[in-house]
């Protein structure tokens, strides 16, 4: 499992931060020398969640019956040559379209499949495999941001996601293609089926799925939209530009930290119990920046509590499916999971905007504080009716 989670991780940390992380560095010399305005720049990532989110269902429920080598490898490819063709761009239709193939290629290489090989590799281990690659994940900005940096200052924008293509191509295509198994793994003998393999009874997975995708999908609203404007927000607070930037930067080791704590000592509790806390923290942060407004002593507290709440959900999209259906269908509810997830996503950064344009940062703040909630709530229904779970 440790070489299968070292593979893994590396690929991760490549394909989030030559992605997802990449336009917050390099997005303003693309729109200088493409001359689009920065909302079409950062759309880009809107593409990539879009159609990640409709290809995840089909994705997950392949990589259940033939195993993760051939798709993985097939992604890291594909991601090599949409960056490729983002290098070559002149224009919004091919850059936008660059960003369609990365979508394809997150659906085949990056976090829901990383995380069913994992679950296919580890077995009894899976969730402490997942949160392993979890923690390592968490290092994508710290390691992709200054490099994307140092890159852009030595060869340019283009030079730089072309050695991003070449990443892709020359390392982490071998990686998946050598070290994940050739097949999916078989269930143990005397299994009636992979529909009931482990996890709930069948007759309450319908509205187990139901609460689940209703927690994780307002959770992915809150963490995926948050992050982009945080340090707005914070700004808009009354904090002073370098405290908002201190206090964004505390969110990363939290995150980590609290991925740790669930490495080490996840076993001595219930993941649902992970999971409602992991939920009621979100709520908590956010009413609490409301509240405090500029005071900087509250706000590192919101900070270190976002970070610790998305972490734990970072971790909890994966393993939660897992306890609660099995790994007989584990790729083809995380698949299901991922489509909602991915279009709320995608929605996320555009309703923000517009409500920080109107509202201000409490109108964002507030909105949040309702999804958060519901999440909570959700999450909360959720463990009463799977109280047998660990």
């Amino acid at each position: 499992m440790t070489r299968a989670v070292a593979g893994l991780g590396f690929t991760q940390i490549v394909g989030w931060g030559t992605t997802f992380l990449m336009p917050s560095v390099l997005g303003r010399h693309i729109q200088d020398d493409l001359h689009m305005p920065s909302e079409l720049v950062f759309a880009g990532i809107t593409v990539l969640f879009a159609v990640g989110a409709v290809l995840a269902p089909r994705i997950g429920r392949r990589i259940d019956r033939t195993g993760p080598r051939l798709l993985m490898t097939a992604g890291s490819i594909v991601y090599g040559l949409s960056l490729l063709t983002t290098a070559l761009s002149q224009g919004p239709v091919v850059y936008l379209l660059s960003w369609a193939g990365m979508g394809v290629a997150s659906t085949l290489a990056l976090s829901v499949p990383s995380s069913i090989a994992m679950a296919q590799i580890a077995g009894s281990r899976a969730r402490q495999g997942i949160s392993m690659l979890t923690i390592i994940g968490g290092f994508a900005s710290t390691a992709f941001w200054p490099l994307s940096g140092a890159l852009d200052a030595l060869v340019g924008w283009r030079g730089t996601l072309l050695i991003y293509a070449a990443v892709h191509l020359f390392a982490c295509a071998p990686i998946h293609f050598f070290m994940l198994p050739k097949a999916a793994p078989m269930l143990p003998h005397g299994t009636a089926s992979a529909s009931t393999a482990g996890g709930l009874p069948p007759e309450l997975r319908a509205r187990a799925y139901r609460l689940l995708s209703v927690s994780l999908c307002f959770g992915a609203f809150v963490f995926t939209g948050m992050i982009v404007y945080m340090i707005e927000v914070l700004r808009a607070l009354g904090h002073s530009p370098a405290s908002a930037v201190f206090l964004g930067s505390m969110i990363g080791p939290a995150q980590v930290g609290i991925r740790a704590f669930e490495l080490l000592f996840g076993h001595r509790y219930s993941i649902m119990t992970s999971a409602v806390f992991g939920s009621a923290l979100l709520p908590f942060c956010l009413a609490l920046a409301m509240a405090a407004g500029g005071n900087f002593g509250a706000a590192l507290v919101c900070m270190l509590a976002y970070g610790m709440s998305n972490g734990l959900k970072a971790v909890q999209r994966a393993t939660l499916p897992l306890a609660l259906f099995g790994r007989g269908q584990f790729g083809a509810y995380m698949g299901r999971l991922a489509l909602p997830q991915g279009i709320v996503s995608a929605t996320a950064p555009i309703v923000l905007a517009t409500v920080l344009d109107r509202f201000g940062a409490l109108g964002v703040l507030g909105i949040n504080l309702v999804l958060g909630t519901i999440s909570l709530v959700a999450m909360v229904m959720l463990a009463r009716m799977s109280r047998a779970i660990r």
